[in-house]
């Protein structure tokens, strides 16, 4: 039996410099090998605000992990690191969770992590961290950008996306930045 194709969100890009953070993504959501929609909001904020989260994968699933940090992070009074902690390890021991196909990355002021249905919980080294398939080009060019530019985070996060939509099949140029 042939496997449905999955609607898939991809490049997802958070950045944090001179206590500022922000997250930008593109707009393309693909069917296989199709762009259903160019236009999708990747990023949301949660805690009235505070904290930014993107996704990447099955989109479907992905809103569902949303909806679930959203409340570990009330339940945990808005930290951060815990309520990510908290969902990973859900993610991972729940039997309908751990088949949800998507990653996310979220960030606050202060810190940055990227979550995955294998349990990972990785906080980058440095202050950028991108997910999904254009996620690689994003990083490689916020990095150049982090170290040789004055550039802010938002503006940075908007020309690093640029830089992917140029290069990755499935990221375009439908950019949405959230920054706090």
């Amino acid at each position: 039996m042939k496997n449905k194709p999955i609607l898939r969100s991809t490049t997802v890009i958070a950045v944090r410099r001179h206590g500022h953070a922000a997250m930008a993504s593109d707009g393309q959501v693909t069917m296989g090998d199709t762009v259903l929609k160019a236009s999708a909001n990747k990023v949301r904020r949660a805690l009235d605000g505070r904290v930014l989260v993107g996704f990447a994968g099955s989109t479907a699933d992905a809103l569902t992990l949303f909806e679930r940090f959203e409340g570990k992070l009330k339940d945990f009074s808005g930290n951060l690191a815990r309520a990510c902690v908290e969902l990973a390890k859900e993610w991972r021991m729940d039997r309908a969770l751990r088949r949800l196909e998507a990653m996310l990355l979220v960030v606050d002021a202060t810190k940055m992590f990227v979550l995955t249905g294998a349990g990972d919980v990785i906080e980058p080294d440095d202050d950028v961290a991108a997910i999904g398939s254009g996620g690689p080009y994003a990083l490689a060019a916020a990095r150049a950008l982090l170290k040789h530019s004055n550039l802010g985070a938002k503006e940075i996060a908007l020309e690093a996306m640029k830089i992917a939509a140029d290069i990755c099949v499935y990221t375009n140029e439908h950019i949405i930045v959230e920054e706090i």
